[in-house]
C-alpha cells in the first residue's frame, strides 16, 4: 500500500471528502488530490498535521510500518484490558488460518 493509497483510505475512513480534509489542513483541495493520486506527497510538516488527524505514526503513513496505532486515553484500565484481549482473540484467530 503506497502513501496515496493511505492517505485515501484514512481520509474515507474519517468520512472527510477532499476539499474537507483541505480545509483541515489549510491546503487545496487539489493538492491532497495530487497526494491521493500519487502526483505529489505532502511535506514533511503536513505529513505530521495528516499523523495527528487521523491517529496514525508517520511511519504508517510513509509505509515504514505497517501497524496503525489506537489512541486509548481517556479509557478505564477495564477497558483497555478489553481492547487488548481482543486484538490477542484476533492474532490467535489468524494464526490458525490455513
Amino acid at each position: 500500500m503506497t502513501i496515496a493509497d493511505r492517505i485515501k483510505s484514512l481520509r474515507e475512513k474519517q468520512g472527510f471528502t477532499q476539499s474537507t480534509l483541505a480545509k483541515r489542513l489549510c491546503v487545496t483541495r487539489s493538492a491532497v488530490n495530487a497526494w491521493e493520486a500519487g502526483i505529489s506527497t505532502p511535506s514533511s510538516p503536513l505529513l505530521i498535521e495528516l499523523a495527528r488527524l487521523f491517529h496514525v505514526s508517520s511511519d504508517y503513513l510513509l509505509g515504514i510500518e505497517n501497524t496503525a496505532t489506537l489512541d486509548i486515553s481517556g479509557l478505564e484500565q477495564e477497558e483497555i484490558q478489553i481492547l487488548h484481549s481482543l486484538i490477542q482473540y484476533f492474532k490467535s484467530k489468524k494464526g490458525n488460518a490455513c
